[in-house]
């Protein structure tokens, strides 16, 4: 069967296993997809798809792991404050990604109109926080 992944995410979990999710619906989601597969620890991923056409109105923090951010289209800048509380901005073009270590928490703002970007991520304790 054929999946989407702007619709459907996929689950990287324990034994290298996919497992597609249902479709995203929101913030309310990411609790739900926690109950699903939280028993895989740090070693879970989600891989999911996201277009934006406006930059984000909040930072995220992902305290087990590290996430890869590649951008597929559109052009932004990843807002990083790291653990050790420096500071960085890392611009990305189409094809180009940016990696948000374990606790730092990032935000992306558009250069382009629009932007889609492929997410991995280690997603176990996620917080959110206004921008």
């Amino acid at each position: 069967m054929a999946h989407r992944l702007d619709t459907n995410p996929i689950h990287i979990g324990l034994g290298a296993k996919a497992v597609p999710q249902p479709p995203f619906t929101g913030m309310a989601w990411y609790g739900d997809y926690i109950a699903r597969h939280g028993a895989d620890g740090a070693e879970g991923r989600l891989v999911s798809q996201h277009s934006f056409t406006e930059s984000w109105d909040s930072w995220e923090m992902h305290p087990v792991g590290d996430e890869v951010v590649l951008l597929l289209t559109g052009e932004a800048v990843m807002h990083q404050e790291l653990v050790d509380g420096t500071k960085a901005e890392v611009r990305l073009a189409a094809g180009e990604y940016a990696v948000n270590p374990p606790g730092a928490w990032h935000t992306m703002d558009l250069i382009s109109d629009e932007a889609t970007a492929l997410f991995i991520t280690a997603g176990l304790g996620t917080e959110h926080r206004p921008r």
